[in-house]
């Protein structure tokens, strides 16, 4: 379900330069003045939304688990899961539950996947790699599952923690519009998004979770944030889904929406817990 390996990617740190150069590099220029990424845990309890058409479900629920930690120097380790249960309008409920583990080093050049996922508790798709960026045009791939293969892709699409820290030095900056390229292994491992990312207004007020209401997340700056993924080449489509969320200047996020086009599922923050700081040092 890639629109949780992405997901994954980025509600804790953490999926994902771009064809708008002169901001990506300004974003680029920024990330040294970005506070440390939170290490922490958190839980999203998921539910419908809203829905319309013949193929939304006509009701949802789930849970999403998200596990970050790491630093520029040691590098980031995500953990994510997501389980949701889908009920169609006839018909027996679905149950999807996708699981990913990666690591990705400080720097934003190597990148480490695995993503498993299970439909209705048979498995469906099972995905592992890694993916390289030496400083050329390209980006070398590298895959174990679904098949053993090699391939070379574009060199300046951003990995899953390395577009969120372009989405925080934006965000910092004022700017409203962010447009990337992402790769986070989704896709069989062969596939690049080209993305856009609206910037909201930032504020500093008390949310409305009570996971949220914790003395770290205090007068933090935080952004409603939307994201949309689209096909390689196919920005002037529909976007294949819309990701949108409060972002903390941390790096945590709450007020989670995840938008398929037929139907919208919610998430709302129910445990948070920040786990200790990995040591500071100078290497970015």
């Amino acid at each position: 379900m890639a629109p949780a390996r992405i997901l994954g990617a980025i509600i804790g740190c953490a999926s994902i330069i771009a064809p708008g150069a002169a901001l990506a590099d300004a974003a680029a220029a920024a990330v040294v003045a970005l506070p440390q990424l939170a290490p922490h845990r958190a839980v999203y309890d998921l539910s419908l939304g809203q829905a319309s058409g013949g193929k939304a479900p006509s009701s949802a629920r789930g849970r999403i688990a998200f596990d970050f930690s790491g630093s520029a120097c040691e590098g980031y380790v995500q953990n994510f899961r997501q389980i949701t249960e889908l009920q169609p309008s006839e018909g027996p409920a679905r149950l999807s539950d996708m699981r990913s583990n990666t690591f990705e080093t400080g720097d934003g050049k190597d990148f480490r996947f695995r993503i498993e996922t299970r439909l209705d508790n048979v498995p469906s798709e099972n995905i592992d790699g890694k993916a390289k960026k030496s400083g050329g045009a390209s980006m070398s791939v590298d895959l174990a599952q679904p098949k053993h293969s090699s391939l070379a892709l574009d060199g300046g699409a951003l990995f899953p923690t390395e577009h969120l820290r372009h989405i925080l030095a934006a965000a910092g900056g004022g700017e409203t519009i962010l447009e990337a390229k992402v790769y986070d292994g989704s896709g069989d491992g062969e596939k690049i998004f080209d993305t856009l990312t609206v910037l909201g207004k930032a504020t500093s007020a008390a949310a409305g979770e009570k996971a949220a209401q914790i003395k770290p997340l205090e007068g933090l700056r935080r952004w409603p944030v939307s994201i949309s993924y689209f096909e390689p080449g196919k920005r002037d489509e529909q976007p294949v889904y819309v990701l949108s969320f409060d972002l903390y200047e941390n790096g945590i996020s709450r007020a989670l929406k995840l938008d398929y086009g037929d139907f919208v599922l919610t998430g709302e923050m129910t445990e948070l817990a920040l786990l200790p700081a990995s040591s500071s040092c100078n290497k970015m």
